[in-house]
C-alpha cells in the first residue's frame, strides 16, 4: 500500500478542508472535532486563521505551527492495514473507505 500524502489544502466553511492527495484524488473532511486543545484555539475560533491552512510535508499546517496527522485526515481515522499484515495478526483487513 502506497503511503498517501496531502499536496494541497483549502479551507471551506464550517471547519472543513478540501484536500488534494498525491494520487490526484480530492477529498473533503470536517476537522472540527480534531481541533482540540490550546494550540488549535485560535484556528478553531477565528475563520480567518483557519483559512490560513496550507499543505506542507504531506499534511496540513497553520502558520502557528499547528498541524494534523495526515493519515487521520486522509483515511478519516487510522489507515487500513495491508492484507499481509492482517493475515499475520489474525485480524481482518480494514475495509476501504
Amino acid at each position: 500500500m502506497k503511503l498517501l500524502r496531502i499536496m494541497k489544502a483549502e479551507a471551506l466553511p464550517g471547519l472543513k478542508l478540501r484536500l488534494t492527495l498525491d494520487d490526484g484524488r480530492v477529498i473533503e473532511r470536517d476537522v472540527g472535532k480534531l481541533l482540540r486543545g490550546p494550540v488549535f484555539e485560535p484556528i478553531r475560533n477565528n475563520p480567518a486563521e483557519f483559512a490560513r491552512v496550507k499543505a506542507e510535508y504531506g499534511t496540513v499546517v497553520w502558520p502557528s505551527g499547528a498541524d494534523l496527522d495526515p493519515d487521520v485526515l486522509i483515511w478519516n481515522g487510522p489507515p487500513p492495514e495491508p492484507e499481509h499484515a492482517a493475515a499475520n495478526t489474525g485480524r481482518k483487513p480494514a475495509q476501504s473507505r
